[in-house]
């Protein structure tokens, strides 16, 4: 007992108190608040906290350590009040020991409490001189600690102050008073941070972030961010307006960690075999395992990001402890409010540690989420990188297994999933241990009555898990619908201009609604199971709180409710209905990212490009071979059978070498071979000097011309022109907007297929290689460009200067003959047999000439083949220096680039009222106004049940029981019903009415992308389009109706919450209206910026995927280029700039959330502060109510921001689909009174009326002047160089484009008076480009269901291809993958050939139908024309002269005008433009 009289003040005896007396019941308040305990928890705490902390701080800032602060003002002023701190303590110490030195006994405690302090607070002095030595600008345990120390101080101020006996001990007055000035600076100087450390890698940065700038404070509660959300509230952000990004969050950081924590994990494993690479360094492959598996991936993430995991999930298990603080502290403060008697300074004291546990709750919880969101970042980074990297070294078999949609898949979805789920991680297992402590808490409050809590919440079990399991049953549904919904919409967009020339609009409208009603219809019944799911949770509280209660009054005897009992039970049960909640959803994203995580490691186990299947050289040896294989077979995986046997082959150094053969021969395998594509099963390939690589289809990156062109290179404008030139392309780059700096769309899309070949081949020339690999270089050009392009670039006066032309020929993947043209021809083998295969049959001219494309000009010499040949050329090695001189020239000027695409522009500034109108008005006035009646009905319901059961507590007990507990019971339970009843209505309405209004605005974007004209599909980017039908459409879909039912639900519940507590203490209206006015600033602040935000990081992140798509795809040009490094590197800096914008989003999140949670326990406070004044009139009941309402709120009001800006967001979308209702459409598709009669046209006669067309507004006319007439039956052939306006007068005649002058006629009809679709099903066009859908052949022959299965049989029988379609498994049914993908050019051809015999109209326009076609298919398709279409008028545009000389008439254009009309055999006569154009196609 001297001990306790010894902690105690001269006001208060601690003997006298019955602390340790457990035979008297006193209230549990007594115990744990005697001011005996205070003060004695208040000594030992500090000490305790930082001898447990400290250590380990130490140890961590000793490993982690930075350079050294400089010795600031700051520190001395900390040293100093340290020191002095140590000096009082020390005095403390020797006045108890001179006392016993004088006789005077003194109490244990008087010494050890002293010493303690001392000691500790020398430690804490070291560690500030250690935090210097280690560059700590603001410590978080020292700011703790002096926090901590505070308490007993200021304990011993109060008590002296209030005992009043200054002048009886002056000394321990002026000691205690001291001591808290010196703690209190300390604690204040604490919360400023130190000068930065020497040599500083943050002052490098050009906009760094100010987190390292931060006082701890700040840090804890996110205040550093204010200044970007400061800036976004005031002004538009702008990429300077960014923070730099940290070393530790860049791209190149993080994936060389994963990297090399992924080969050391594949190192590990047993039978592993590894690469050993050869060659440059970025071409190194990944080291992997044989057998696809998790573990790998796994070990390699755990070891790079498990001490930041770690870290954060030690925040969330103190969290936690707090969190289940909260109920005991209220149980404490409404047992203090029952009892009349108790002193008014526990309430006080209890109203404080109530708020201080919520807002420590609050900032371990947001430090966990920050933590947790930046390991999402970074694994998001680090596994894209792993991704990205992969996709450069895939071989040629695996990326056949993999389309550029499934990498883009495994980046948006899938990585996402991935890193979503470290949230969820912990739930697993600490949701578990929520769940046991809150029915501890139950037991103790309500004993055994607690049990039938577990079986209310085991019997909704089988409910909920049935709801999810149909659920998910629907969502797979509607996710079909989906797919199906995306791929026709894809291929309606990418080949519009096939619909549209046909007028099959209408067909394909009618059959992408149907599927769109299929998958609302899902959508609807899965919102709804969703509905009840949302319900079931939400009044599972209720339930078990209903079912508890009843069993605790009407069942077990002396058991009353009472406030305690009651709203303590609410609070913990709120609590396990998280846990409940919360539990089944983590799992479900485990399993998902357990899912994803698979497809990922499956992914970059794929199989991998041999290092070793090429060996390549920069070295100049003494031999001249540039090329040179011996004995090598090769196969394109390991699985498939060689596809190269025994070849051995040398290229000498100038050599143009020619390689030709038939279908399939392994011309291509030949030249992947040498790229080392291909898996070397024997021999050996050796490549001597650098290498450029065209490749049979171009391939363009979406960037500017020069870039295209240079690829990584210096740019050296004078030899960039001259490349330009001989590849003529000269005159089309100065008729571009911005000539070489003109961006080219995705995929090439605003140029023709001839300039993007030509630009591939522009690409290889301005490498100056040593050797060139070139896989049918000129497929796509016209004759006379081709000419020119073979003088200027690939013949002995070109660019590349090859000599000594030699050819190979191939057979079945072996070297057939090898030599000069003239030896072959006089050998009489297999180059012979190719050139007598390829003849045409008798009738036509004699021998084949080298207007077929892509041939060797000049000589004379026939080159027509059934394949072109590839070209491999290894260049002479003079002139091959790069340019010197750097070009200072910007490829990224914005000023002076003019975008030929309309660009997917990102949005600024807050969403209009207008969007928000028009959302509503597509869901209902009606059914708006009934939501918010429903609305507010359940939330009546909710509030009048927390009153009833308020009143129920506050219930008289007589004899132990309470007298209407039945008649309260069957009440609560009524509101309870009622409320589920409401709150499933109105969310079931408001997901009902977001599917009406997607619906509406789906049906209202594709009837405004339909009747746009051809023009707005050739300027918008094909990306763009599908954007909106996929991305924005799901958003519309899903996440606005969801987003607005959070909203509705969080705003109702947030004035619920305010009546509550101002109806107990209308006092706390005074407290609330400022709180409520920093409320809606925190509100504007975040909304304005995180909008920004978003928006910012949806552009950023698309880029990064464009740019993993377009690397896949053209992965092999990267290669051969040996760019993979540079390729790399702009991925990185893509991710990066990404990440730019992330960062800053997740911080203002944790920003919002942080001092929302603040402010909802400033109402904690508030209410329970005003319960403490007015507790002479207020009952426990109706305390209880108003402060666990209040405690709810905490997370309502920053929901209810987060749910308003993710509703603005999402609006964006509503924005985004209604852009296209603004552009001009096209003429109507039928008109009321049409000219045209049911059989027009009879006769086919076409006529020109000085008719003229432009492509845009803005261009001059592509077609001017032209009047002529074409008689019916007539055959006439269109010719002219390209660009002449050829394809422009089949663009007009279809009204493609509108006339901009003059008019057609058709059998004496204007086609202006005839509809678009009644103009173009009377006409029949075959195009170049063969196009299927996705669907059936039987659909793809006969879209609107017109013909029967006899005529599309014989129309098959036609064109010979019957016993083929026979072949296949479903004949007709047979579903065509994608866009016919799995058939040949030539079998698309003829089946696109047959869909025009059906068709059976009398004009027919042939767009260079037969350039794409082998021979063959050429004679096939020629034979059938000539037997369907004798009656016909048929138009032949033609590149090739060959195709148009059986013609009656040949129309001759030249810049948009006819130059010359007239039969073949006149034009040449006159030998004017068609003279010159046979002259170098060889037919003159």
């Amino acid at each position: 007992m001297n001990e306790g009289r010894s902690m105690a003040t001269p006001g208060e005896q601690c003997a006298s108190l019955r602390v340790w007396n457990q035979t008297e019941q006193e209230p549990v308040a007594y115990h744990l608040l005697s001011l005996c305990f205070v003060r004695a928890a208040s000594s030992w705490v500090p000490p305790m906290y930082l001898w447990v902390l400290g250590p380990i701080y130490l140890l961590y800032i000793h490993r982690h350590g930075r350079c050294y602060l400089r010795m600031s003002h700051l520190f001395k002023t900390k040293m100093v009040l340290g020191l002095a701190l140590i000096l009082m303590y020390t005095f403390n110490v020797a006045v108890p020991l001179w006392r016993i030195h004088q006789g005077v006994p003194q109490a244990p405690e008087l010494l050890i409490h002293p010493t303690v302090w001392l000691t500790t607070m020398s430690f804490a002095t070291f560690l500030i001189h250690m935090e210097r030595r280690k560059g700590v600008r603001a410590s978080g345990v020292l700011f703790g600690y002096w926090l901590l120390c505070c308490i007993l101080p200021g304990i011993n101020a109060v008590q002296q102050v209030s005992a009043g006996n200054f002048r009886q001990e002056p000394l321990h007055h002026l000691a205690t008073y001291l001591c808290l000035s010196l703690v209190v600076a300390e604690l204040v100087l604490s919360c400023l941070v130190d000068q930065p450390p020497f040599f500083s890698e943050d002052s490098q940065q050009l906009n760094p972030c100010p987190e390292a700038e931060a006082s701890f404070p700040s840090k804890a509660m996110f205040w550093w961010a204010s200044g970007l959300l400061w800036r976004g509230y005031k002004k538009l952000l702008g990429p300077k307006d960014l923070w730099s990004l940290g070393r530790e969050n860049s791209s190149e950081e993080l994936v060389s960690q994963l990297e090399r924590e992924w080969r050391r994990s594949c190192n590990g494993l047993p039978g592993h075999k590894g690469h050993s690479s050869v060659g440059v360094p970025e071409a190194e492959a990944f080291l992997q395992p044989e057998r696809s598996q998790r573990g790998p991936l796994l070990r390699a993430i755990w070891r790079v990001f498990r001490s930041t995991f770690l870290l954060g999930t030690l925040s969330l298990v103190i969290s936690d402890a707090f969190r289940f603080a909260v109920p005991k502290l209220l149980s404490l403060f409404l047992e203090f409010m029952g009892d009349r008697n108790s002193s008014a300074w526990t309430g006080w004291l209890l109203a404080v540690l109530m708020f201080s546990a919520a807002c420590l709750q609050t900032l371990f919880e947001q430090q966990h989420m920050y933590r947790a969101k930046v390991l999402q970042m970074r694994l998001r980074t680090a596994i894209t990188g792993l991704v990205y990297r992969k996709v450069l070294v895939l071989s040629s078999g695996s990326r056949k297994s993999s389309a550029a949609g499934d990498v883009v898949n495994l980046v948006s979805v899938d990585i996402q999933r991935l890193a979503e789920s470290i949230i969820y991680l912990n739930g697993l297992w600490l949701l578990f241990l929520w769940i046991f402590v809150c029915f501890v808490y139950l037991w103790q409050l309500l004993g055994p009555s607690a049990l039938t809590a577990v079986a209310v919440f085991l019997s909704l079990l089988p409910l909920n898990f049935f709801i999810t399991k149909k659920r998910g049953f629907h969502q797979e549904e509607q996710m079909r619908q989906k797919a199906s919904r995306a791929r026709l919409t894809s291929s309606m967009l990418r080949t519009v201009r096939t619909i549209k020339s046909h007028g099959w609009e209408h067909a394909f409208l009618e059959r992408l609604l149907h599927i769109r009603g299929q998958e609302l219809s899902a959508l609807k019944t899965s919102t709804l199971l969703f509905s009840v799911s949302l319900v079931s949770f939400q009044v599972s509280t209720f339930l078990v709180a209903l079912v508890v209660f009843a069993v605790h009054t009407l069942v077990a005897e002396d058991n009353a409710m009472d406030a305690e009992k009651a709203f303590v039970t609410l609070t913990v049960l709120s609590i396990l209905n998280k846990a409940q909640a919360f539990l089944p959803f983590s799992v479900h994203c485990i399993v998902q990212a357990r899912v994803s995580f698979d497809r990922l490691a499956a992914f970059l186990c794929l199989e991998e490009v041999d290092p070793n299947g090429m060996i390549a050289s920069n070295s100049r040896r003494s031999s001249k071979d540039r090329i040179s294989v011996h004995n090598g077979t090769f196969a394109w995986s390991q699985e498939s059978p060689p596809c190269l046997h025994g070849i051995n082959l040398t290229v000498p150094q100038g050599c143009l070498l020619a390689v030709v053969g038939p279908v399939g021969a392994g011309k291509s395998s030949l030249l992947s071979a040498l790229l080392g594509e291909l898996l070397k099963v024997e021999g050996s390939v050796s490549i001597e000097g650098s290498v450029a690589y065209v490749p049979q289809e171009a391939w363009v990156q979406n960037t500017s011309v020069a870039e295209n062109v240079c690829f990584r290179q210096e740019l050296d404008l004078p030899w960039l022109q001259k490349v330009l030139d001989a590849c003529a392309l000269g005159s089309d780059v100065a008729s571009f907007p911005a000539g070489v700096h003109t961006p080219i769309g995705e995929q090439g899309m605003n140029l023709s297929g001839g300039q993007k070949q030509r630009l591939s081949l522009a690409r290889a020339v301005y490498r100056k290689a040593a050797i060139y690999l070139l896989d049918d270089p000129l497929a796509a050009l016209d004759a006379h460009v081709s000419q020119q392009v073979f003088k200027q670039v690939i013949g002995p006066s070109g660019l590349l200067q090859g000599t000594a032309d030699r050819i190979l020929v191939l057979a079945n993947g072996t070297i057939a003959e090898m030599g000069s043209y003239q030896d072959l021809l006089q050998r009489n083998g297999a180059l012979v047999d190719l050139l007598d295969g390829a003849r045409q049959p008798a009738g036509t001219h004699d021998a084949a000439t080298s207007d077929d494309l892509g041939g060797f000009p000049g000589g004379g010499r026939p080159t027509c083949r059934p394949e072109r040949p590839r070209l491999t050329e290894a260049a002479p090695v003079k002139g091959r220096s790069t340019s010197e001189v750097q070009m200072e020239a910007s490829l990224d000027d914005p000023e002076a680039t003019g975008l030929t695409a309309e660009e997917d522009s990102v949005r600024y500034g807050r969403v209009k009222t207008t969007i928000y109108l028009s959302y509503l008005r597509a869901v209902g006035t009606p059914l708006c106004t009934y939501t918010l009646f429903l609305f507010l009905c359940q939330q009546v319901a909710s509030f009048s049940q927390g009153y009833w059961l308020s009143l129920w507590a506050d219930d008289p007990v007589v004899n132990g029981r309470q007298m209407h507990a039945a008649l309260r019971g069957w009440v609560f339970g009524l509101l309870g019903c009622l409320q589920a009843i409401g709150l499933f209505a109105s969310m079931a309405v408001v997901f009902l009415g977001g599917a009406r209004a997607s619906g509406l605005l789906f049906r209202s974007l594709l009837w405004d992308v339909a009747r746009s004209p051809i023009g707005f599909f050739e300027r918008t980017p094909v990306g763009n389009l599908l954007n909106r039908f996929s991305k924005e459409t799901d958003t519309v879909d899903v996440d606005i109706p969801d987003k607005l039912r959070s909203l509705l639900t969080y705003a109702f519940g947030l004035l619920e919450v305010g009546l509550a507590v101002s109806m107990a203490t209308p006092l706390a209206i005074v407290a609330i209206l400022p709180l409520m006015v920093l409320y809606a600033g925190f509100q504007s602040l975040y909304v304005a910026t995180s909008c920004q935000l978003r928006r910012l990081e949806s552009a950023r992140y698309s880029s990064v995927c464009s740019h993993m798509s377009e690397t896949f795809q053209g992965s092999l040009v990267v290669r051969a280029f040996r760019a993979q490094a540079s390729f790399t590197a702009q991925h990185d800096a893509l991710m990066d700039e990404n990440q730019r914008v992330s960062f800053p989003k997740l911080v203002a999140d944790r920003w919002l959330a942080t001092n929302l949670e603040l402010l909802g326990n400033g109402l904690v406070f508030v209410a329970a502060t005003c319960a403490v004044l007015s507790k002479a009139h207020l009952s426990a009941g109706l305390v209880g109510f108003s402060v666990s309402a209040a405690l709810q709120v905490t997370q309502t009001l920053q929901w209810v921001v987060r749910s308003w800006t993710d509703l603005e967001n999402s609006m964006v979308a509503v924005e985004r689909v209604q852009d296209y209702a603004r552009i001009p459409k096209e003429a109507p598709w039928r008109l009321p009174t049409c000219a045209a009669q049911p059989l027009w046209p009879c006769g086919g006669q076409i006529e020109f009326r000085d008719f003229g067309l432009r492509h845009r507004p803005e261009l001059p006319l592509a077609v001017q002047g032209v009047s002529l007439k074409i008689h019916a039956g007539e055959k006439v052939g269109i010719v002219g160089r390209t660009g002449a306006g050829k394809s422009s007068l089949a663009w007009g005649l279809l009204r493609l484009q509108e006339a901009a002058e003059g008019d057609i006629w058709i059998d004496g009809v204007p086609i202006t008076h005839v509809g678009l679709h009644t103009l173009r099903s009377r006409i029949t066009i075959i195009p170049q480009d063969p196009v299927l859908f996705p669907g059936s052949l039987r659909m793809n022959l006969d879209l609107l269901q017109e013909h029967t299965d006899e005529g599309i049989w014989a129309a098959l029988e036609t064109v010979q291809l019957k016993a083929f379609v026979t072949s296949l498994p479903g004949q007709l049914q047979y579903e065509c993958a994608g866009q016919g993908d799995d058939l040949s050019v030539g079998q698309k051809q003829l089946l696109c050939l047959a869909r025009a015999l059906l068709r059976k109209t009398q004009i027919l326009i042939l767009d260079e139908a037969t350039a794409s076609v082998d021979p063959g298919t050429e004679m096939q398709m020629q034979a059938a024309l000539e037997r369907w279409f004798t009656q016909c008028t048929v138009l032949l545009i033609a590149h090739r002269l060959r195709s148009v000389m059986d013609c009656a008439r040949v129309l001759v254009m030249d810049e948009g005008q006819v130059a010359e009309s007239g039969s073949p055999a006149q034009l040449l006569a006159q030998k004017g433009l068609f003279y010159r154009l046979a002259h170098e196609s060889g037919l003159a």
